[in-house]
């Protein structure tokens, strides 16, 4: 009675109990007995299987947030933060700032010792914060909270198809930064910020009158996402429209302004026309036949608000409005045997016909009374990658990007290209100013292009970081300078000027990342760490390289810094071993190699005598080094991985950061820990930075959180909010003007530090 065989139906069977072989089933007691044989049973592949069972009504699956998101608040949209009450409100200066197209940039900010400048995030950055208007944002005085929500990977925002927008007043550059629309001057360079999208900016609109702006967002399956109407005139939200679900695709404005088209994404699938003036949907419609592809984008005809075409993958279709019935008729353009996938439209002048980008890399030409094909082109050397962006010129001249990079400029049916320009990275966006006579050109490699059509000559607008920033340092020569510091990434070093933002340097290692950077006390030499184990110097003028250390770590080199004497380089591996080597006129040698961490070295801090070093380990140590006698002097240990360290400016203390979101006080004498804050509510610290007179200190890390401590009070005198991507370095820089700040999103903000030394 107390075994039971169970019996194995056969594989078509399907009874309930054929889809629960391996749960144990409990029988009545009056069930007869059934015998187990003595012979090994053999079950079929498709009887073997894994079977999914569901739970109650009243739990729910959470949400997966993206790779990318890290912090506690990340993964817990729209939740509410408190902050102390002595937190200062926040401004946002009308400043001039360089900023590239592709979302990465760097950014200008000032705030005053009782108000502290909202920093303006990088394209890619997508928290809530990015997205507040040029105005004070008062918080209540008693309790003042930020929202944080959740938000896709930073790289998903790169690529913003026709993103980058020259407004019909010809004197401003609209484009999305993140969760963000910006409104750029062309000439003062100032700019003005339009808020409330909770994710990512993810398409872009201008009406034909620029009174209006349409912006779209991304968000996460399940949640509806959102359309926003501004006002041109006022920058502030005019209407908010929320219909489709996970993404807007595309939206267009009809040539009156009268009406707005949305284009849903893949997971949506819908068209749907609102009424601009009475903030409401008129009707919708699915946006393609169930056997093709989802629609990618939207075109107004020029003088009928009542026609639209959409594009997509093996659908084109020309809508008609019914506005009476509240109804749109579809007709499906006939291209005969050609199966295309459409991704910019362009619609001629006189609305005869329209134009089609495809992904093949040719044109197609429709009728837009029969809506049957005319015309396709070119028929020999397309445009490599797809056609991404596609303009028609008063002179019935086509300018045409390409996946590529190129930028051409073509005439007659056969689109033969009479002059073409070849960029950096996939073209995204192509805008005229006034009737073409300039126009501008985004891809999606963090560069902007600035166009003359009579030269027809690239001139680079704004560049910066497309990938996340590993670490940033300010030279030290002369006493130290404000004025310049670099920045490193995949692929790159960058030198910057602070003043102007200006990308002053830029030195390139295809397919490797750099993991730190140094400079050296006199100037003349980069010193930079990769993951490829080798340490590479470069000249800072020329970015012409100076020497390699090969093989100087096994596993990567992932920190680094110089003495005070430019003679000895302190280098940590992903190994854990700390190395010293010596650097001579014409070679460099290993003078000794400590092996006490257990882990990835991820900080060192060099003491000004230059006879000890401070290295910080994600195994949990921390450990004061002689570095003339090659011993250890004293090591920390905690339950985190650390991962910033620096040294009070009289030595005699130190601190450190790490997983655990405290901040450690520590005793350079014996080791012994002082005092520890919390330093953050929700996330790693991973970068941290002290003034040179060691009265305050900063901290980012991953809750996207700029904060500005009280060294002795150990309480936060400002708070910058302005990144998406976690904070993964900032410094003070020398003269105790300004603090940058850099993260996992390409983003560089510039903070004016309020208390100058």
């Amino acid at each position: 009675m107390s075994r039971f065989s169970y019996p194995i139906p056969s594989v078509a069977s399907t009874p309930y109990h054929s889809q629960c072989r391996d749960s144990a089933i409990p029988f009545p007691a009056s069930h007869p007995h059934l015998t187990i044989p003595n012979f090994p049973i053999q079950l079929s592949h498709s009887q073997r299987r894994i079977h999914t069972l569901p739970f109650p009504m009243s739990r729910f699956s959470y949400p997966i947030p993206s790779v990318a998101s890290t912090s506690y608040h990340s993964q817990c949209p729209n939740t509410a933060i408190p902050f102390p009450v002595s937190h200062p409100h926040l401004t946002i200066p009308n400043v001039p700032i360089k900023l590239s197209h592709s979302q990465r940039r760097i950014h200008t900010l000032s705030f005053p010792v009782s108000r502290l400048s909202y920093p303006i995030p990088s394209v890619a950055s997508t928290s809530y914060h990015s997205q507040c208007p040029n105005s004070a944002i008062p918080f209540p005085a008693s309790h003042p909270h930020l929202t944080i929500p959740n938000v896709p990977s930073p790289r998903a925002a790169g690529h913003v198809v026709s993103g980058l927008i020259i407004h019909p007043d010809r004197e401003h550059l609209i484009y999305p930064l993140g969760s963000t629309v910006i409104i750029e001057s062309l000439q003062k360079r100032k700019q003005q910020f339009l808020q409330g999208h909770t994710n990512n900016v993810c398409c872009l609109a201008v009406s034909k009158s620029g009174k209006y702006i349409a912006s779209g967002q991304v968000t996460y399956m399940g949640f509806k996402a959102d359309v926003f109407i501004w006002d041109y005139a006022k920058r502030e939200v005019y209407a908010k429209l929320t219909l489709h679900k996970v993404k807007v695709e595309a939206l267009a404005f009809s040539p009156n302004d009268r009406y707005l088209v949305s284009l849903g994404g893949q997971d949506d699938g819908s068209v749907v026309l609102w009424d601009v003036m009475k903030k409401e949907a008129i009707c919708g419609s699915p946006a393609s036949a169930i056997s093709a592809g989802a629609a990618l984008t939207v075109a107004f005809s020029n003088s009928n608000d009542g026609v639209f075409v959409t594009g997509g993958n093996g659908t084109l279709r020309v809508w008609e409005l019914d506005l009476p019935n509240r109804k749109m008729r579809h007709t499906d353009c006939q291209t005969g045997h050609l199966k295309r996938s459409v991704t910019s439209l362009a619609v001629a002048e006189d609305d005869s016909c329209f134009y089609c980008g495809t992904t093949t890399g040719d044109i197609l030409k429709v009728n837009m009374k029969t809506k049957l094909l005319n015309s396709c082109g070119p028929e020999k050397k397309r445009f490599s990658l797809g056609v991404t962006a596609l303009i028609i010129l008063k002179s019935e001249e086509f300018l045409i990007g390409s996946g590529d990079g190129k930028v051409a400029l073509c005439k007659g049916p056969n689109y033969k290209a009479t002059k073409t320009v070849q960029l950096q990275g996939s073209v995204t966006s192509i805008s005229l100013r006034g009737q073409g006579h300039q126009f501008f050109v985004g891809t999606d490699q963090a560069q902007i292009y600035r166009f003359n059509y009579p030269e027809f000559n690239e001139e680079l607008f704004a560049s910066c970081h497309n990938e996340p920033i590993n670490d940033i340092v300010f030279p030290f020569f002369l006493g130290g300078t404000s004025d310049l510091f670099a920045t490193c990434s995949k692929n790159d070093i960058r030198v910057w000027l602070n003043s102007s933002h200006k990308e002053l340097l830029r030195i390139t290692i295809p397919n490797m990342t750099c993991f730190a950077i140094d400079i050296t006390r006199d100037g003349k030499c980069i010193l930079s760490a990769w993951d490829d184990g080798k340490i590479r110097a470069f000249t800072p003028e020329s970015g012409r390289l100076m020497y390699i250390i090969e093989n100087a770590h096994s596993m990567g080199v992932t920190a680094i810094a110089l003495t005070n004497d430019c003679k000895r380089i302190i280098s940590g591996g992903g190994e854990g071993q700390v190395r010293v080597w010596e650097i001579g006129k014409e070679s460099r040698w290993l003078v000794q190699s400590m092996k006490e961490h257990k882990s990835s070295v991820s900080c060192i801090n060099v003491k000004s005598n230059n006879r000890e070093c401070l290295t910080a380990s994600s195994d949990g140590t921390c450990i004061i080094w002689d570095i003339v006698r090659f011993v250890r002097l004293q090591m920390i240990l905690s339950n985190t991985l650390f991962r910033c360290v620096c040294y009070h400016p009289e030595e005699f203390q130190f601190l450190t950061s790490g997983t655990n979101r405290k901040i450690g006080y520590w005793e350079v004498y014996d080791g012994s820990v002082i005092r520890e804050l919390d330093g953050s509510l929700s996330g790693t610290i991973n970068g941290m930075d002290i003034s040179s007179d060691g009265l305050h200190f900063v901290t980012g890390g991953d809750d996207k959180l700029v904060k500005l401590w009280d060294y002795n009070e150990g309480e936060v005198s400002h708070m910058g909010i302005g990144h998406s991507g976690s904070i993964s370095r900032l410094k003070i820089c020398p003269l105790s003007r300004c603090i940058i700040s850099v993260s996992t999103d390409g983003a560089i903000l510039r903070w004016n530090y309020p208390f100058p030394v």
